[in-house]
């Protein structure tokens, strides 16, 4: 549906209100912008008059946002930001040949796919990637992202799903604490210190239950909200961590972090590639999804 022309935002004069309202001043949004305080003026006032709403109360020196300004504000920052990145994207990919924008969960992204990402671009000569770090589904519309990397189930509103992998996890420490503290059964787990994953925490209990431990006290020890931190406090021997394989290829091979017991628990969920209605016909995206489904079968993720 076509917006009414009088309706369509301006977004000089968003810019100028979107300033005001931060300085809630108008001289100083117009040395900013470097106008005149009087054109600061006339554009808001245009607004106000395009909205049918007052958006500032001027009180002495200060323009002070009205309930209207205050709703319009966060709604008028965030389509500056969807014009700035667009104009950035565009201008990015003005010598390529495909651009492709992809959403990933961020450890996934940095540790598993940005390593296997210049066999790709290798293959496909001129393409271009935009990848964004996402934890949870979003609306890909509202986004303007061709392809995402999900783990959870395959439910995404307005896309599909493509089984990617299964995870399954180990428990894993730095070689210094095994010297240092070595344990001889799962059990003895349960009395050194535990790496939890705050997103996850149930992990630990779960593992322990796999191996047909009583895990009462598995809820004891450090959190951290992303993978790529327990990977880190792990090598530096803080305590023993249940983590994925494919997210710790470097560690093992490097001798950073050891498995303590080889006992690979599949985890309740999977990852997927998450392709929006609109765009399965979308060429890299499909090049990019059959690229990501032969790394899987040639090692990595599936032998997670």
């Amino acid at each position: 549906m076509t917006l009414p022309r009088k309706l369509t935002p301006d977004l000089t004069t968003l810019q100028s209100f979107e300033s005001a309202a931060r300085h809630g001043n108008f001289t100083r949004a117009a040395l900013e912008l470097h106008l005149t305080q009087s054109a600061i003026s006339r554009q808001i006032k245009d607004l106000e008059t395009q909205l049918g709403v007052l958006l500032f109360e001027r009180v002495r020196q200060r323009a002070i946002l009205s309930e209207a300004g205050r709703r319009l504000l966060p709604e008028a920052r965030r389509l500056l930001h969807q014009t700035e990145e667009m104009m950035i994207r565009a201008a990015s990919g003005a010598d390529a040949t495909a651009t492709l924008s992809i959403a990933t969960l961020p450890t996934f992204g940095s540790r598993w796919l940005t390593p296997r990402l210049p066999n790709f671009l290798a293959a496909h000569p001129g393409s271009l990637v935009d990848i964004a770090s996402r934890t949870e589904p979003f609306d890909f519309e509202q986004e303007n992202v061709d392809l995402a990397i999900h783990y959870g189930q395959p439910i995404w509103a307005g896309a599909t799903c493509t089984f990617l992998c299964d995870e399954k996890i180990v428990p894993v420490a730095s070689p210094t604490l095994l010297q240092a503290d070595p344990v001889a059964t799962p059990a003895d787990l349960m009395r050194r210190p535990l790496l939890h994953l705050a997103t996850r925490p149930r992990l630990w209990r779960q593992w322990f239950e796999f191996c047909d431990v009583d895990a009462d006290p598995s809820y004891r020890g450090n959190r951290f909200d992303q993978f790529s931190m327990i990977i880190e406090a792990a090598t530096m021997a803080m305590g023993f961590a249940l983590l994925p394989l494919y997210l710790i290829e470097q560690e093992l091979s490097a001798g950073k972090l050891q498995i303590v017991f080889d006992r690979p628990m599949a985890t309740e969920n999977s990852y997927y590639v998450v392709m929006p209605d609109g765009k399965r016909e979308h060429a890299l995206g499909v090049a990019f999804t059959t690229w990501l489904l032969s790394q899987v079968r040639t090692g990595g993720a599936t032998e997670s």
